[in-house]
């Protein structure tokens, strides 16, 4: 049964480019211009209008982009929710101008180990992240740490729960390692990983949406009945300012928005792409995190289930129920 009919969260990507170059990501390889105030300031308005609640500004290292205060000002101005993942590098540089303007702000961490975590971000940005805990916490920022999640460093996780977020009063968001077009990313997660995963959900100050955990038991998406919604519940915009569909890992067409995002969102050729969510051949199999998120959040269904006991969780920890919907 369907909740909500109109799209709740965008994707917004300030930048393709990044200073760190994760072996679980391709991104850093592609070249890309940065959004401008200008476009941004249009497209917040019509995403306002289409219904949207919440704006990821991602990328990309979203922190490269020198006018994200402004950027983060501007969709604040019109109502919308304000999420950034950072590798914590620019963030002791930026930390005092993107004060107050985050509502949910996440520093990637993959290991308690400097060592392993530089080897997997192919930068050294464990100590930054470090300090950046401490720079968020003394501005008042209530950062969370999102620690990607893989076979190889399953282990890491009561490390990086005991000895860092714990130690901070901090929330502990695992994601779980997801497959996309042909990045490496090591082997499936196995069904006693999932077991593990299952039983840090119910962890203290841990956040980990189940619905994850039963979708990868499901074997993802299947394209005959697909869970996935994210053409009609996510609005991808790139740096070159063009819509995305049908989301971004797939990217099977680029339309340009030419100043006009609400129209062309519901104009024919957008919404018949909408259509195919979830049923193009690519999407068998398909776990994408970032889409599989709000997907569950508008259909009540099994996964609507699964994930909600995790959701009023994060946000009973937080103290507030702006952040209904999404969680990077």
């Amino acid at each position: 049964m369907r909740l909500i009919s109109h799209p709740i969260l965008c994707n917004y990507y300030v930048t393709y480019r990044c200073n760190a170059t994760c072996s679980f990501c391709d991104i850093w390889e592609k070249p890309s211009p940065y959004i401008t105030l200008e476009d941004a300031e249009r497209n917040f308005s019509d995403l306002k209008k289409l219904g949207v609640k919440v704006v990821d500004f991602t990328g990309g290292e979203p922190l490269l982009h020198r006018e994200l205060p402004e950027l983060l000002k501007l969709a604040k101005s019109f109502g919308l929710i304000t999420t950034v993942t950072t590798n914590g590098l620019l963030y002791p540089k930026r930390a005092e101008s993107l004060k107050g303007l985050v509502d949910m702000l996440h520093f990637s961490l993959d290991y308690a180990s400097k060592e392993k975590h530089d080897t997997a971000r192919g930068v050294a940005c464990f100590d930054t992240v470090m300090e950046s805990i401490q720079l968020a916490k003394s501005l008042g920022e209530r950062p969370d740490i999102l620690m990607t999640v893989f076979e190889e460093n399953i282990d890491e996780i009561e490390k990086v729960y005991q000895e860092i977020t714990l130690p901070n009063n901090l929330v502990l968001i695992l994601n779980p390692v997801f497959e996309y077009n042909e990045v490496e990313t090591g082997p499936s997660l196995s069904s006693s990983t999932l077991d593990l995963l299952g039983q840090w959900a119910k962890r203290k100050n841990v956040y980990l949406n189940e619905g994850f955990i039963q979708l990868r038991r499901d074997g993802g998406n299947h394209i005959d009945k697909p869970v996935c919604k994210a053409g009609s519940t996510t609005i991808v915009i790139s740096p070159q300012n063009e819509l995305v569909m049908p989301c971004y890992h797939l990217g099977i067409e680029t339309i340009p928005i030419e100043n006009d995002l609400f129209n062309l969102y519901q104009s024919e050729k957008v919404q018949a792409a909408i259509t195919m969510e979830g049923r193009y051949d690519a999407c068998e199999g398909c776990a994408i995190n970032c889409y599989m998120q709000p997907s569950f959040a508008v259909e009540m269904n099994k996964y609507w289930w699964k994930a909600l006991p995790s959701t009023l969780k994060y946000n009973r920890i937080k103290g507030t129920w702006k952040h209904l919907f999404r969680l990077h």
